[in-house]
């Protein structure tokens, strides 16, 4: 099996931008027609330089290669700059290419990538998700912007919030670091 195409997709988030600004993804499809996605973290260019960035790497290493040889492939595309080490661009492109031979090979073996990786490790597992402030939270997000005008706060009232859900939800006492809470003001922000 081998590698045939890339395509990349640029995908814009509205405004307020939660998440990013963007999102870039990236289509591998094999001689077997088996296609496979993955998603390249930010890096510091416009979406379409990222995605031309994609491409070019795509061209010159990963077009031709077996996707089961994730490891090989990595390497090389690791190390194919001038000093065999890769700037952070070439990273999150090579992030989005193996996550993306994982899924071909999850996709041709009939298995969850999970299995691949190793197993199943818990029979259940607890999530947690980030909840955006709404009206009954206005007090905690006027103290933040106070301290930071441009911040996009990542803390509600933890109060509100467990009253507002099931009674068994579990809502940890988070506390986003970029905030820079003090120890004599975070009881009154919970």
């Amino acid at each position: 099996m081998k590698i045939t195409d890339v395509k990349t997709f640029v995908v814009g988030n509205p405004p307020p931008h939660f998440g990013g600004r963007y999102w870039i993804f990236l289509k591998l499809t094999t001689d077997g027609g088996i296609v496979g996605y993955g998603e390249v973290y930010s890096v510091p260019f416009h979406p379409h330089v990222v995605a031309k960035m994609i491409e070019d790497v795509c061209e010159r290493k990963v077009i031709g290669s077996d996707p089961f040889k994730i490891e090989r492939l990595w390497r090389n595309i690791y190390s194919s700059g001038f000093t065999q080490r890769p700037d952070t661009s070439i990273l999150g492109i090579l992030s989005g290419i193996e996550m993306a031979c994982w899924d071909i090979v999850g996709k041709a073996l009939n298995k969850p990538v999970y299995e691949l990786l190793g197993g199943q490790v818990h029979e259940k597992l607890r999530s947690y998700t980030y909840i955006y402030p709404e009206e009954r939270d206005q007090p905690a997000c006027t103290m933040i912007r106070s301290w930071r005008p441009n911040a996009r706060p990542s803390m509600c009232s933890r109060g509100s919030l467990q009253s507002s859900l099931i009674p068994s939800a579990h809502i940890p006492p988070l506390i986003h670091a970029s905030f820079h809470w003090k120890r004599w003001n975070s009881a009154s922000n919970l």
